[in-house]
């Protein structure tokens, strides 16, 4: 029994190594695989496991761990709302202020909400002075380290403040949604939509509706550096389902403090003074509170979706609360000093974001391995568990970014894509019942979109260990 024991693994060895060596794909590209059993942490099989790779979207996994260890599962962020004069005869003589303390998750509706309170509980029907959003809560750096310039009109290379508006509940906040719909005939312009409605962004739509669908009809829509003019160019075909595009817009508080505004308008409330950026004086008094939802519960978007908006805040978060600081280099000192404790050895990284979508961020395939393996014995495990996508569960807040993969295994891990870069590290099933850590990091390819292919046939594989 031994002795077929150690031949199937020398097997199982054997196909990977020639897999890797072989595969047309991997030629002059870069991977690192590591492979361990989760009970013991024993490894099974490496390939340039030490070999520091850039991750992309799996640096959430650290992330995600140094935020449940640092802040806990049932944390939230606030939004408050605060006066600094009395009200008198439905006029608040004074300013309100709307505050951020980093919340991904404030939705129009939770604006609708507020301006309900101020005019229904706290009867104010007009404003003699200014409304003013605060968000010093973080500091007033907008991008992550190394943000490259073309990805900064996206959803996931939205600017980061403190006070953030999301469109939706996939909370991709510092957004607007744009919803493009063909006219009805042939040179007919195209329909515009933005939500939510404001005047912050500003359309220039020049698509037009053609009869057919062809190559050409491509819809591109983005952003102008610096403003909020969104661009719509190219063609839509008559009949063709509505194309959402979620747009990051430029300095996101004054995103919010306009939607805000336009909110108290249409509750009825007027506004006497200005819309400005400032900070909520010691002597002012507190209206509302407002919180998000739990961490256990956002990382499901954040982590299923790769939100990256929410892996930046967060590491600003835990920055504000250890370090007294919301900012990058806060927020990653206190994130590596964290992942040290499940077994990452600072002196083999080189982080540089929370996110991911750092090209500089370094990390070999055995430290991701290494993490996976010591946060199973964490109180919060079981949520961090159940944040990873999982195989073949189409439902997008369950099986996320592994939806459409590898639908025949039990697998849960966290995707990651950049340029040149696709990583998948996480949990596994043997066809046996075994179950497997592993990482498997592809580097330097010339296609990332490829990289999925040739990481589910080595899941594949280890799957008949």
């Amino acid at each position: 029994m031994e002795i077929s024991n150690h031949v199937q693994k020398v097997d199982w060895k054997y196909k990977l190594d020639h897999f890797i060596s072989e595969h047309p794909k991997l030629l002059g590209a870069l991977i690192g695989v590591n492979v361990c059993e989760d009970e013991t942490g024993n490894n099974l099989y490496h390939h340039n496991a030490g070999t520091r790779l850039h991750p992309a979207s799996n640096m959430k996994l650290l992330t995600a761990a140094a935020a449940l260890d640092t802040l806990g599962k049932d944390y939230v962020f606030t939004t408050e709302i605060w006066i600094d004069g009395e009200i008198l005869n439905h006029e608040l003589q004074g300013n309100l202020y709307i505050k951020g303390m980093g919340d991904p998750t404030l939705l129009p509706k939770d604006l609708d909400q507020f301006a309900d309170q101020i005019y229904n509980l706290y009867g104010i029907r007009s404003i003699s002075g200014d409304v003013i959003a605060d968000d010093v809560w973080y500091d007033d750096v907008r991008l992550s380290p190394d943000m490259m310039w073309d990805d900064e009109h996206f959803y996931y290379g939205a600017q980061v403040s403190a006070l953030t508006l999301s469109p939706n509940a996939d909370f991709d906040a510092g957004t607007v949604m744009i919803e493009v719909r063909p006219g009805t005939a042939d040179g007919e312009a195209t329909h515009v939509s933005v939500f939510p409605d404001t005047a912050y962004v500003q359309i220039e739509n020049h698509a037009i509706t053609v009869e057919e669908e062809a190559e050409e009809t491509e819809l591109k829509v983005v952003r102008r550096h610096g403003d909020n003019t969104i661009v719509i160019n190219g063609k839509l075909a008559v009949g063709t389902e509505p194309i959402k595009e979620w747009i990051a817009v430029w300095e996101p508080t004054k995103y919010v403090l306009q939607v805000f505004a336009e909110k108290l308008t249409q509750a009825g409330i007027r506004i006497n003074g200005r819309k400005e950026i400032g900070c909520v004086p010691e002597h002012a008094r507190r209206l509302i509170h407002h919180t998000s939802i739990p961490l256990a519960e956002l990382l499901i978007p954040f982590m299923k979706l790769s939100n990256n908006g929410h892996a930046e805040i967060l590491v600003k978060e835990m920055g504000k609360q250890v370090k007294g600081e919301g900012s990058w280099e806060a927020g990653m000192d206190v994130l590596l000093t964290e992942v040290a404790k499940f077994g990452v050895d600072p002196a083999a990284v080189l982080l540089r974001d929370g996110s991911g979508l750092s090209s500089v961020t370094l990390i070999p395939p055995n430290q991701l391995t290494n993490l996976l393996f010591n946060v199973q014995s964490k109180a919060w495990f079981e949520s961090f568990y159940h944040s990873l996508p999982i195989g073949g569960q189409i439902e997008r807040m369950v099986g996320g970014t592994l939806r459409e993969r590898l639908a025949d295994l039990t697998v849960h891990a966290k995707t990651g894509t950049i340029f040149g870069v696709s990583t998948l590290s996480g949990y596994m099933q043997t066809e046996s019942g075994k179950r497997l850590i592993f990482s498997i990091m592809l580097n330097n390819l010339l296609d990332e979109e490829e990289g999925p292919e040739i990481q589910d046939q080595l899941i594949e594989l280890l799957a008949q260990w």
